[in-house]
């Protein structure tokens, strides 16, 4: 339970990394901006905000635009919580020591960090994140697994507050991890209404799940990581398979041999296997129809969705979904489509 709001100002620092991703930043930090004023008009009232890079200099995003004026690191304990926000994960070797060392020296302040979308790598990093979970995208979950196994990574909700560490997936949580934070601190009335101006009804608590119907598991073939890459992006349409292998750079015939040698079954059936987990997750966690469901997921129609959703897991949809209602009722993992020597379904 959120403690009850102080109503002192709210102040934030933001430590941006090299090519920091722009939309869990900007979500976060406009979501400080409405709630800092009355109306639009963007004074740092009720809140502060403060942009930070480890020579003081402007902080150029994943996309390419720049953020500034930043200035060189404050005393951590100005701010009520330092959030870093790391850049894309390519550049892996890249580290900015000046970055992890501020991040140390903020915890030993006792002040709360937030590891926003790739932030949490570099808290990690930092050596902070030992013996606690870590809220991740379950894009970059598969990157956490392989680069640091100690690690509990959590993809299967939106963000956690650990107390002195709160860690979120990105993306537009970040709007809901700021109104969680907008709320402690000044009410929830300065929280809903820095969401309905941004459009959002209501701010999505840490626990809510992921949109994630993404495969787990090691996969060593390069040219079958990059086509489940392309069709866990494609989810929602009938991606043909010369499409699929021009994406890739191969032969239609080079793809499906690979897939066979690699999982045991036709890129064809893996991609329409995929499509039918996000079924199961949509049945789980929404309240769409089932023929909304079976065009969200690519199907001509209820009846081809419906068969090929029986023949996976047993039941229809509509069972399905009257089961997972009941007091121990089946349920389908709906997250996880295990690749370890071969799929789930």
């Amino acid at each position: 339970m959120l403690p009850v709001a102080s109503h002192e100002p709210l102040s934030v620092g933001f430590v941006l990394l090299n090519r920091f991703t722009l939309l869990p930043f900007a979500a976060f930090v406009d979501c400080l901006r409405l709630a800092a004023d009355e109306g639009d008009r963007s004074r740092q009232l009720r809140c502060h905000w403060t942009f930070m890079t480890s020579t003081g200099e402007q902080a150029t995003s994943s996309c390419g635009a720049a953020i500034s004026p930043c200035e060189p690191f404050r005393d951590p304990a100005s701010f009520d919580y330092i959030v870093v926000i790391g850049g894309v994960q390519d550049e892996r070797d890249r580290v900015d020591s000046t970055a992890l060392a501020y991040l140390r020296r903020s915890a030993d302040t006792g002040v709360p960090l937030v590891g926003l979308c790739t932030g949490v790598f570099a808290l990690i990093q930092a050596g902070l994140m030992k013996g606690r979970r870590c809220c991740v995208s379950w894009y970059h979950h598969r990157d956490m697994i392989q680069r640091f196994p100690a690690i509990e990574p959590v993809a299967d909700r939106l963000f956690i507050d650990d107390g002195d560490r709160l860690t979120c997936a990105g993306g537009a949580a970040g709007a809901d991890l700021a109104a969680y934070l907008i709320e402690r601190h000044l009410g929830k009335a300065w929280a809903m209404k820095s969401l309905h101006i941004m459009l959002l009804d209501e701010a999505r608590t840490g626990g809510h799940p992921q949109p994630q119907p993404v495969v787990f598991g090691k996969i060593e073939d390069r040219l079958v990581r990059k086509a489940i890459a392309l069709l866990e992006q494609h989810l929602g349409e009938m991606i043909s398979m010369e499409v699929l292998a021009e994406r890739v750079g191969t032969s239609r015939r080079n793809l499906e041999r690979r897939f066979k040698e690699t999982l045991g079954v036709s890129p064809q059936k893996f991609s329409r296997d995929l499509r039918l987990r996000y079924g199961v997750w949509l049945l789980h966690y929404t309240g769409k129809s089932i023929t909304e469901i079976g065009e969200r997921c690519g199907f001509a129609d209820t009846a081809h969705f419906s068969r090929h959703f029986r023949s996976a897991f047993g039941m229809t949809p509509s069972e399905m979904r009257k089961s997972v209602s009941e007091p121990g009722g089946a349920r389908v993992d709906p997250f996880f489509l295990h690749v370890e020597g071969r799929p789930a379904l």
